[in-house]
């Protein structure tokens, strides 16, 4: 039975302006490429936003490009320090929290890791324990990674249910942040009203990021200026998506969780198991994509750095029996999509434009999907 504007049944479709339009939303990490793409859409949507994060750390930013100052209440604050998280959720007032302000490299996390546990687990227990002072709060997601789980590279997607763990830093300290989650949502929270979820997502691609040690904005760096791209692991897997999907997913998460708080725990954001890929896969389509001819070389290989997984994939099957959602673009798309923006930028197209369409095409995917389903 429905129940209401954006009730489950209806989720598939995408994000419901009925459900968002007026929502009061507190959006931490709003300056970084996925917080930027996140906030544009809510605007879009009609939330009213307050974003929490530091400055952007890139030049270009995605978040300047879309002048995002002028349209979301930004509020310039560092969450591993309590009383300036709590002062903006005050006065955020938030009905729905999407937390995404985080460490989110794992070669920073080993030349850092006092930062990175700070920021990815006290930044988040200190933003849990700043909204059991606000009331109203309905809907927390926090975003995790696909990392967060005991990884003995055996080719079985992980499920929500399976171990935690970690090798690196960041991975580490991402499970610790399930573990705080899980803790402050069953001591806390769920009395207070609020229902709190994690959403562990795969790699994300798309236009607008420009952060170091990132395969496509690497690609993107290099062959701009004529050259191969550096790769260190051609042959690692990774559950890549463009950045829309688990967006997405997200959005589908806090407006499930506002209906039927029963749904709070942990949901896998990734594409369908017939759809991972290597590295050298995903630049074969992104060189494709750029115009770079078969004979030229689009990238060469330089071993060494610290240990990554090999082989990471993930199990959506929680996320589409219980959300109603999937993946809409398959890799080559997503892929294409990416490096299209990227050339529109350099041609003189404006960010704003290019995001707008990338959405509205993929709203309109999702739509059409539902129709036929």
């Amino acid at each position: 039975m429905a129940v209401g504007p954006g009730a489950l049944e209806d989720l598939v479709m995408g994000p419901d302006p009925r459900f968002w339009r007026g929502k009061r939303v507190l959006l931490t990490g709003h300056t970084g490429f996925k917080g930027a793409w996140l906030a544009l859409w809510l605007k879009r949507l009609g939330a009213e936003v307050t974003g929490l994060a530091l400055p952007p750390e890139t030049d270009p930013s995605l978040f300047e490009l879309l002048t995002l100052p002028a349209l979301v209440d930004s509020a310039f604050a560092d969450i591993r320090r309590p009383d300036e998280v709590a002062r903006v959720v005050r006065r955020a007032r938030p009905e729905i929290v999407l937390h995404l302000a985080a460490q989110p490299l794992v070669r920073a996390s080993y030349a850092d890791p006092v930062a990175t546990y700070e920021t990815n687990v006290m930044g988040t227990v200190h933003l849990l324990e700043a909204l059991r002072g606000v009331p109203g709060v309905r809907s927390v997601v926090v975003v995790t990674t696909d990392k967060v789980y005991r990884n003995p590279e055996t080719g079985r997607p992980f499920a929500e249910d399976d171990p935690l763990g970690g090798h690196d830093p960041y991975s580490a300290s991402k499970a610790a942040c399930e573990i705080a989650v899980a803790s402050y949502r069953d001591a806390f929270l769920r009395a207070h009203g609020a229902a709190v979820a994690t959403a562990r997502a795969g790699n994300v691609i798309g236009g607008g990021d420009w952060a170091a040690d990132r395969l496509i904005p690497d690609a993107m760096r290099a062959w701009g200026a004529g050259k191969a791209v550096v790769i260190r692991n051609p042959q690692a897997v990774r559950p890549w998506q463009h950045v829309l999907e688990p967006l997405a997913g997200y959005l589908a998460l806090a407006e499930a969780l506002w209906h039927a708080p029963e749904r709070a725990g942990a949901y896998n954001f990734g594409p369908d198991a017939g759809d991972m890929a290597t590295v050298a896969q995903v630049l074969d389509i992104a060189k494709r994509a750029y115009g770079i001819a078969e004979h030229e070389t689009a990238y060469h290989v330089e071993p060494g750095g610290p240990h990554e997984a090999q082989l990471l994939t993930l199990d959506n099957s929680r996320t589409r029996a219980v959300l109603g959602t999937a993946p809409l673009w398959r890799m080559e798309e997503a892929v294409s999509r990416t490096v299209r923006w990227y050339r529109g930028l350099t041609r003189g197209q404006d960010a704003r434009s290019l995001c707008d369409e990338d959405v509205a095409h993929f709203t309109a995917g999702r739509e059409a999907a539902c129709s036929a389903s």
